[in-house]
């Protein structure tokens, strides 16, 4: 994994830094990747952000057990109401 290092951090940024990590029960290093992520994510357009959260979804392990839903049939049978 790359390393990322931060000089001359503005003291207020690292506190709150600190702070929400603490809160989180999650080392610095990891408060700031999480923080990054998110705003990396905002910064994407509103399908590009769909997108990559269903990638995050998909990517997750689903349980063997668990069907796959065909989300577009049902949206045609609510539309032939």
């Amino acid at each position: 994994m790359p390393l990322l290092q931060v000089r001359e951090c503005p003291e207020n940024i690292y506190r709150a830094i600190t702070r929400v990590a603490n809160k989180k029960h999650r080392s610095i290093a990891q408060q700031t990747v999480a923080l990054l992520e998110k705003a990396l994510i905002s910064e994407l357009s509103g399908v590009d952000r769909r997108k990559k959260i269903l990638e995050k979804i998909v990517s997750r392990n689903a349980p063997k057990s668990a069907k796959t839903v065909n989300f577009v049939k049902f949206v045609r049978e609510d539309r032939n109401r």
